[in-house]
């Protein structure tokens, strides 16, 4: 992984948060993005987007019937997500950016934007899923999981396991961004 970002989180915030702090909270439906995603921008004193409110309507209608999204669907999406991104130099965005073209997308708007890719199992993912109410139904789970494409080492950003309760999965997050000097 990339090890560009000059200081580590825990000095920006010291210097009351002058540095950009621009993050993707990513994974396939059922990982956390969003229950994470709050957490770390809440630890980051950063602004939280949950990328599911960008959808256009359409979108949002094609999940909801069990169908799942194609590139042409997705690009207006990817667009909003990146557009958020730059407008706001301390946020961090829920959105599932399953392929590093879709990543690559958001980065051309937001060019020092890092990932944080959420790892959960597919089985602890499938019971997620199953107990929630949500306009992305279970039954498109394996063709997000397809469609992943995990953060490659010259993508600037970290793999996660969301795999224990929040706080501990929050604070591993900023641990592997700051020991990656991402942050």
């Amino acid at each position: 992984m990339t090890r560009d970002i000059l200081v580590p989180m825990a000095a920006a915030i010291a210097e009351g948060g002058s540095r950009m702090t621009r993050v993707v909270v990513m994974g396939p439906s059922g990982s956390g993005k969003s229950l994470v995603g709050a957490a770390v921008a809440a630890r980051l004193r950063a602004h939280f987007v949950d990328g599911d409110d960008l959808h256009p309507p359409a979108n949002v209608a094609k999940m909801r019937a069990g169908m799942p999204l194609d590139d042409t669907d997705r690009a207006p999406w990817l667009d909003a997500v990146g557009s958020a991104l730059a407008r706001d130099a301390q946020i961090v965005v829920a959105c599932s950016a399953l392929r590093r073209t879709y990543r690559d997308r958001i980065r051309a708007t937001a060019p020092d934007v890092v990932f944080v890719e959420l790892v959960v199992a597919q089985a602890e993912l499938r019971e997620r899923m199953s107990r929630r109410d949500h306009f992305m139904p279970p039954a498109l789970l394996d063709s997000q999981l397809a469609t992943l494409e995990p953060l490659t080492g010259d993508e600037r950003g970290v793999r996660v396991a969301n795999d224990a309760d929040l706080e501990s999965v929050v604070s591993r997050t900023i641990a592997a961004l700051d020991s990656q000097s991402l942050r």
